[in-house]
């Protein structure tokens, strides 16, 4: 047809960005100083509460390990995310997002931490303020998971 104009899928994407007038939103970290664990799993709360989902998502929050490095602290969190309905209340799948909450040593102790996050199964790194979630994320991890236990045969 003539006039009509064929869009891949990431074309899509970045025309669904552009159409709308979104602000990625964050929150304030704490800084060095002030940084517990408990107050990392706070923040990280308080952060995801800033995303964009459906309701019917709920999510727990753990503290996995704090990593010493020479000029940091590294404590790493997970978030694991499912769709739990009253016919399957423990869901087939679900689908983790990893936080990092980077503490410098050399820093000043006024500087807020460094957080960044990447989605399981996946290798892009997401920074707070810097990049917009799509729940389409979370749905994709837990769908290829059934996918991949449906081909399993026990």
């Amino acid at each position: 047809m003539a006039g009509t104009q064929k869009y891949g899928y990431y074309d899509y994407l970045m025309l669904e960005d552009k159409e709308e007038d979104y602000t990625v939103k964050n929150i304030t970290w704490p800084r060095a100083e002030e940084f517990t664990i408990k107050l990392g799993d706070e923040k990280i709360n308080e952060f995801i509460k800033t995303w964009d989902y459906e309701g019917s998502w709920l999510y727990c929050i753990d503290f996995l390990q704090e990593e010493d490095h020479e000029y940091d602290k590294r404590y790493r969190y997970r978030v694991r995310w499912s769709i739990p309905t009253r016919r399957k209340p423990i869901p087939r799948a679900t689908a983790c997002v990893y936080f990092t909450i980077e503490v410098s040593k050399i820093k000043p102790k006024n500087f807020p931490v460094q957080v960044y996050y990447v989605f399981e199964t996946n290798k892009l790194v997401h920074r707070p303020g810097q990049s917009r979630f799509r729940e389409k994320w979370l749905k994709d991890i837990i769908e290829s998971k059934i996918i991949a236990m449906e081909t399993v045969n026990f």
